[in-house]
């Protein structure tokens, strides 16, 4: 109970940012000339065959816009819990959002940042692909399939 609660707080609030953020940006999309907007790009998506009710999700956005964003949340069909972390001297620990640099990447690797999928409803297995949606603080969602690698798949390792 306590879980749904603090959900739909976390859900509540931030119903009420994206109401204030729409709000306060321009209405007449002038704002577009100063700085530009973020451009991003996704690359390098993988999820490897997770061996429990849970998996981790693993990709890197690139922005090559002049302008910085954030990814907020991801969303999947897989589970309807799923968040990202950032790894800190060994801990995982849940973020609200990720810095995406103007001109810059955000890297989600093995052993660092990352997405976690909890309570899966089902396991994909090695070959088949998992869609994700990211959201963003300013650009508009992304769809992305990440296929599901061998469970100790790690491209940084060669």
């Amino acid at each position: 109970m306590i879980r749904r609660t603090t959900t739909l707080s976390a859900a509540v609030a931030l119903a009420a940012a994206l109401a204030l953020t729409g709000c306060s940006s321009s209405s007449d999309g002038s704002d577009g000339a100063s700085g530009g907007k973020p451009k991003l790009e996704v690359s390098g998506a993988f999820m490897p065959q997770p061996v429990m009710d849970m998996a981790g999700g693993f990709l890197t956005v690139k922005n090559t816009g002049g302008t910085a964003d954030k990814l907020t949340s991801v969303t999947s069909p897989i589970s309807d819990d799923v968040t990202i972390h950032e790894t800190k001297n060994q801990k995982m620990l849940e973020v609200k959002s990720f810095d995406i640099p103007a001109n810059g990447e955000l890297k989600l690797s093995r052993g660092g940042n990352h997405i976690m999928f909890m309570e899966l409803k089902q396991r994909p297995k090695q070959g088949e692909k998992v869609s994700i949606e990211l959201h963003f603080e300013k650009s508009d969602p992304i769809k992305v399939d990440l296929p599901v690698e061998s469970a100790g798949h790690n491209p940084q390792q060669h």
